[in-house]
């Protein structure tokens, strides 16, 4: 079969091609040439867009109704700006993770071992982490101090301090925070103040408002001059319920080791406790010739003692707590 020339299907594009537009409306025509002008010197076809989308979605290109991202070098239309990225912190994730500061520890994980200075004496201290809000403190308190002798208005004296005692206590952070709320129990209290006295001859002094002198030494009649020792006890009460705050834990809810805590409390031991003993000679006169022993049935030394001490024991009875304050020094450690 011979195949027509290429003059002749140039012949035959043209003939459909004029058919076409003849059979095309007058107006249509007109429309037709004023818009294809412009849309050679444009990158786009606004006007028809829709009508290019139609019929080019089955060829599988997509208008500008499409859902497809349109390069602006085809369109002519700028691309669309990014969003903006989310608010700090308006997302939902969370995460359950515990400050770098904090470490919950397990009940008797971790102890405490310190030391302080407080009117108790020089303190040794041991705590242990009981949960969150709680832990359990034991303290052991101890000094003595021995003054030389030195003499005071006609008395040559001697003092000692000493103070032993053992308590222990339950420390409460409330809200887990860092204040302290404290209270215990001081189940040993040896805590006094002693005295002795060798009173020198001749030295007068009142009692419940008499007047006595230290008898002198007398072989013959067998005087010696006075003697006295006296103890004032800060232990009337025992066990003493104690009570303190403070500021700072015994043993941080962190990997610290070392911590700092104070401490401001009291004691109720009660009131102080006064005894005192004399022996020797006691005269009622300056010249000394009415002197007798201390112990004699006639001699009213003693019960002017007697009422000497009630009063000094009244004195005292208001003062019924003893103070606690204290700024400790504690090395904590896991021991689990």
């Amino acid at each position: 079969m011979a195949f027509p020339s290429l003059h002749s299907r140039i012949l035959l594009v043209f003939s459909l091609l004029s058919l076409c537009i003849c059979s095309m409306p007058a107006s249509a025509q007109t429309d037709h040439r004023a818009s294809a002008e412009p849309s050679r010197s444009t990158t786009a076809v606004i006007d028809n867009s829709q009508a290019e989308s139609s019929s080019l979605s089955g060829i599988g290109f997509y208008g500008l109704g499409s859902d497809m991202v349109v390069n602006s070098a085809y369109t002519g239309l700028p691309l669309p700006e990014a969003p903006e990225p989310a608010a700090l912190g308006g997302g939902t994730e969370r995460f359950d993770a515990t400050p770098a500061g904090v470490k919950h520890q397990a009940p008797f994980s971790r102890i405490g071992i310190g030391a302080d200075v407080s009117p108790l004496g020089i303190g040794i201290k041991s705590a242990i982490v009981l949960n969150e809000h709680f832990d359990a403190r034991l303290m052991g308190n101890f000094f003595k101090y021995n003054s030389a002798h030195y003499e005071l208005e006609g008395f040559n004296l001697t003092t000692n301090l000493h103070l032993a005692s053992a308590a222990a206590s339950l420390d409460w952070y409330p809200f887990n925070s860092i204040w302290r709320l404290s209270p215990g129990l001081l189940f040993f209290n040896g805590n006094k103040i002693s005295a002795a006295a060798n009173i020198i001859p001749g030295t007068d002094f009142t009692l419940n408002n008499q007047d006595f002198y230290s008898a002198s030494a007398n072989p013959v009649t067998g005087a010696t001059p006075l003697v006295a020792s006296g103890v004032l006890g800060l232990n009337s009460t025992k066990p003493a319920f104690t009570v303190s705050g403070g500021f700072g834990r015994f043993i941080p809810r962190s990997n610290r080791h070392w911590s700092f805590p104070s401490e401001f409390g009291v004691a109720f031991t009660g009131a102080p406790s006064v005894n005192v003993n004399v022996s020797g000679w006691v005269c009622t006169d300056k010249a000394q010739t009415q002197c007798s022993n201390v112990s004699a049935p006639t001699n009213h030394f003693n019960s002017d003692l007697q009422a000497e001490l009630t009063k000094w024991r009244h004195d005292l009875s208001g003062v019924r707590v003893y103070p606690l304050f204290s700024y400790s020094v504690v090395y904590s450690f896991n021991i689990r």
